[in-house]
């Protein structure tokens, strides 16, 4: 393929999906109707695939045609980022900014710093999704994800890591006066357990062994809920017990709402890393959100690093 054509196209059929019409992307491009028809049929010829679907009354999207508007719309707005650095003679935060962010976590401890950039920096704009599911980075066109836990080999991601979650095993008061603190680890095959969203077949908690090092318990399930705050809520309602990052229940640990259990084999800790796709030209945009939230992270207090609980 010529490289010169691959781009061929594209303006017309982003601007058609925009502005809803042939006839609006010819006004806003200057040109006639059946131009921009013959300028995405052709497109939809070198790229194989159908793009659009076209009746008498609308035009919509295929399955194959909003996976390509999401990567033409990366493309310019990759484009328009670096135009407006260049033109503002300095690496300026320009453009959308693609984020995926585990929920608590995300809310809790990312925000923040993201909205503290957002009003430095009026033309950085956001697109974030809260999710606890590991996402494709590269196929869904995510600019940087806040990973919890380890990471796999993937030349084509960027990792940094941040800081470090430390995880308890707790329960509440109320469930503790009823069914007793378990006593070993494989009590947990028998004990209700809180856990989120499962990425395995066979649900298991971290947890160190009398040598120090990391064994993955198995546990039995009864709750199974995607949300770190829903968990919380479940385990002081008396529920069951779970195994939960100590940034998410320090003030129930401090308050005494909750109660650490199995504290001999508890301590492990689970890796916090920005990843981000691998290539040679970073947006600023990207740069400045990846060295904000490694600069906070380092902050006592920041959620990215455990701290010591107090204990009266």
């Amino acid at each position: 393929m010529d490289r010169q054509d691959r781009f061929a196209g594209l303006s017309e059929f982003v601007a058609t999906v925009r502005l809803g019409s042939f006839a609006a992307a010819a006004r806003a491009l200057g040109v006639t109707g059946s131009a921009i028809g013959k300028s995405i049929s052709r497109l939809e010829a070198r790229l194989g695939t159908k793009l659009l679907h076209r009746t008498t009354r609308r035009l919509t999207l295929t399955a194959e045609g909003q996976l390509y508007l999401d990567a033409c719309q990366r493309i310019i707005d990759d484009l328009e980022g670096t135009e407006l650095a260049m033109a503002s003679g300095r690496d300026t935060p320009v453009g959308t900014l693609h984020l995926n962010l585990p929920a608590a976590f995300g809310r809790k401890h990312v925000m923040p710093i993201l909205l503290q950039l957002t009003q430095q920096y009026r033309q950085l704009d956001l697109s974030v999704m809260f999710t606890e599911r590991t996402s494709n980075v590269i196929d869904e066109g995510i600019d940087l994800a806040v990973r919890i836990g380890a990471l796999g080999n993937d030349a084509d991601l960027t990792a940094r890591r941040v800081g470090t979650q430390r995880l308890l095993i707790c329960a509440s008061p109320d469930y503790l006066a009823r069914h007793g603190a378990p006593a070993a680890p494989a009590e947990l095959m028998q004990r209700d357990c809180i856990i989120g969203w499962r990425r395995a077949p066979r649900p298991t908690w971290l947890l160190k062994d009398e040598a120090g090092g990391e064994i993955a318990q198995e546990v039995k399930v009864r709750h199974e809920f995607s949300d770190g705050e829903a968990i919380v809520a479940a385990v002081l309602a008396g529920e069951g017990l779970s195994q939960l990052p100590t940034w998410l229940i320090d003030k129930e640990l401090a308050s005494g709402a909750l109660v650490a259990v199995l504290e001999e084999f508890a301590g492990a800790e689970m890796p916090i890393h920005l990843v981000w796709p691998s290539s040679r030209y970073e947006q600023p945009r990207l740069r400045i959100v990846i060295d904000a939230l490694a600069a906070a992270a380092q902050a006592q207090g920041s959620g990215f690093t455990p701290e010591a609980l107090s204990r009266d």
